[in-house]
């Protein structure tokens, strides 16, 4: 039988976001000479396609929600005898179960929703309503098992729950999420940086979404012609930006919600001249590009889910001395304002945004 020792899977978490900050991990695990595969529902393959430190892509065919036991344990049969380590991502049960099927011999993972039996090396959890950065949550996974290896400085404080295993200085480490260079997409009327990109949408929910009326009164404000890029569920408040742009400026604003592929998304954003979104994974992905964006927080927090790039530029109000009165309800992390105002985003002219650009 083949030698597994150096060969390892990460199970990886399914939003896009959380993807793209999964990156330093992979880094390190290539640095040490692991040699990844990751196992990732389909949504998020083409991320770690974009990974200098992954081997190998396996997606996942499984669906949101549900156990799908007989899957899993067809997916485990064709994984058993090829890996000596697993890493995995989630928190959820269900996520641990691939590799324990497996007979992984090593399962490395957070302690989780109730993970004892499937994860034989394990992190303590966070405590209750903390929410670490989540770079440094990942991250953190690289320590298990290997006593001489810790975290960087600069990541370290940032998990005091995890103190035990974070003992000794490491050696330095880039720990913000890099992707590898992508061609831009072939678009007629395009060229690099002769366009801005537009995020309008978030997976998790309005709370986290500026104002339509906002994007399109920024649109409006700007010289370059501007995509609107985001998911088939987003095509709806894309479609409603470009309506009103439409009424002073036709053509101006395109709506590419839902008609590129995921590669497609990430090429048009590699190569725009600026961005301008929401805290989604789209945000993440053209942090990792360094790409120069706008990031526009409210119900969450930039002090868990950061844009890391120097280019970025976060507006949250939350931190906004001059903003009254305070935001005293924020970061909620709701899915839809439960005081009825989402004043947090409202509250964000365009016109501050567009000083920006």
């Amino acid at each position: 039988m083949a030698d597994t020792t150096d060969h390892s899977l990460l199970i990886a978490p399914q939003w896009i976001g959380d993807a793209v900050m999964t990156e330093p991990l992979v880094r390190l695990l290539a640095a040490r000479g692991e040699r990844l595969s990751v196992a990732a529902l389909p949504w998020v393959a083409p991320v770690y396609r974009l990974m200098a430190g992954v081997h190998e892509v396996i997606e996942l065919p499984f669906r949101h929600g549900g156990l799908q036991w007989r899957e899993r344990r067809a997916l485990a049969q064709t994984l058993r005898g090829r890996f000596g380590v697993a890493y995995v991502g989630p928190n959820s049960f269900k996520s641990a179960l691939l590799p324990w099927l497996a007979g992984i011999p090593v399962r490395r993972g957070y302690q989780g929703e109730m993970r004892v039996g499937v994860l034989n090396q394990r992190l303590p959890n966070p405590p209750k309503g903390e929410r670490p950065p989540m770079v440094a949550f990942y991250a953190a996974l690289a320590t298990l098992g290997h006593a001489d290896l810790t975290l960087p400085e600069d990541l370290r404080p940032q998990l005091p729950f995890a103190a035990p295993v974070l003992q000794q200085a490491a050696q330095a480490l880039v720990t913000r999420p890099e992707l590898r260079a992508v061609d831009v997409a072939t678009h007629a009327t395009l060229v690099p940086e002769s366009y801005v990109v537009f995020a309008p949408g978030a997976e998790y929910g309005a709370a986290k979404r500026w104002p339509a009326e906002h994007f399109a009164a920024l649109a409006l404000r700007i010289g370059r012609p501007v995509l609107l890029l985001g998911s088939a569920k987003d095509d709806a408040v894309c479609e409603a930006i470009v309506r009103e742009v439409d009424e002073t400026r036709p053509g101006h604003a395109i709506n590419l919600a839902g008609k590129t592929s995921l590669p497609e998304a990430f090429a048009l954003i590699a190569h725009a001249h600026r961005m301008v979104g929401n805290d989604s994974g789209l945000m993440h992905v053209a942090a990792a590009f360094d790409v120069p964006q706008i990031a526009l927080f409210g119900s969450s927090s930039p002090e868990h889910t950061p844009p890391l790039s120097d280019a970025a530029q976060v507006i949250w109000l939350k931190r906004d001395a001059d903003y009254q009165p305070p935001l005293d309800c924020a970061p909620c992390f709701d899915r839809t304002c439960h005081l009825g105002h989402t004043r947090c985003l409202r509250d964000i002219t365009p016109e501050r945004v567009a000083a920006l650009l």
